[in-house]
């Protein structure tokens, strides 16, 4: 996946330059700036006006005191659809227009929320096949709960019964060497 994200980011300036190119070759130089500022300028209106909607129904499903999941995917996306909206370039353009728009964000928070589920199964996968193949993990992996103080896990803690406590050495009788 870092790989994939690496040769993305080397590949879309490539491809932004080449499709301005194109379009400039066939409108003119002057109506491709032209278009290219004016796509900018609606895309900081648009993004203004849902970045605020996105604001209230977060503020709003806060104050009810339910969990926010969709309303904060719905912020998530538009601050990068305003990111991409604001970088030069056609691609950019119609990627950010998608997640701005009230209309086609949800269906990008769907395929959004679908692939982050698939990849926190093939986690999840990958994490039992090692645990089965005896692999060790730290604190909080592999089903050994993880506590940021150090302490053990409830079912290794000893409590210290009530009442007073009697210092002292545990004998085992049944052991052989022990007795003479």
């Amino acid at each position: 996946m870092p790989l994939l994200l690496v040769l993305a980011l080397l590949a879309m300036p490539v491809l932004e330059i080449y499709v301005i190119i194109q379009v400039g070759g066939v409108i003119g130089a002057w109506p491709t700036i032209g278009l290219l500022i004016a796509e900018s300028v609606l895309g900081g209106w648009i993004v203004r006006r849902e970045g605020r909607r996105a604001w209230r129904g977060l503020e709003e499903t806060l104050r009810r005191g339910t969990m926010p999941d969709r309303e904060l995917g719905d912020a998530a996306l538009v601050m990068a659809g305003g990111v991409l909206l604001l970088t030069p370039g056609f691609v950019t353009d119609v990627i950010g227009f998608a997640f701005v728009l009230p209309f086609t964000r949800p269906l990008v928070r769907r395929a959004v929320s679908r692939f982050a589920a698939r990849r926190m199964r093939a986690a999840e996968a990958r994490a039992r096949e090692r645990a089965a193949a005896g692999a060790v993990f730290p604190p909080g992996f592999g089903g050994t709960p993880f506590d940021p103080f150090g302490r053990a896990p409830e079912r290794d803690r000893v409590e210290t019964p009530p009442g007073p406590v009697v210092r002292g050495e545990v004998i085992d009788e049944d052991d052989p060497s022990s007795r003479s």
